[in-house]
């Protein structure tokens, strides 16, 4: 890690009209929180973590969010956590882009 601080971390995400766009912004041993950035109509399917929990924070959009079979349309400032091993995925239903920031806990292996 270059620097433990990103005063602006927006610039950061990886927009990607082929399908949603991932940037890693911190990563350690325990935690790795990234950017999600999805353009109309995308989505990252339903999936689940073992081990991993993880926190989505709705930065800017709309997005449609599935936990455990349950979903809710969501806008910025909602959080939505997803315990390890539950299934989970997300949908831009919005006109606009959505970005999500996605923290995860410890970080999946492989990453």
């Amino acid at each position: 890690m270059s620097s433990p601080f990103l005063p602006d971390p927006k610039p950061l995400a990886a927009w990607n009209a082929a399908k949603m766009g991932k940037a890693t912004l911190f990563a350690g041993t325990h935690l790795m929180a990234g950017w999600n950035a999805f353009e109309p109509g995308q989505e990252h399917a339903s999936h689940a973590h073992a081990g991993t929990d993880k926190l989505y924070v709705v930065v800017e959009g709309e997005g449609e969010f599935e936990v455990a079979g349950e979903r809710r349309r969501l806008s910025a400032g909602a959080q939505v956590f997803a315990p390890a091993g539950v299934p989970h995925g997300v949908k831009n239903v919005g006109p606009g882009r959505l970005l999500v920031l996605a923290v995860m806990a410890p970080p999946p292996k492989g990453s």
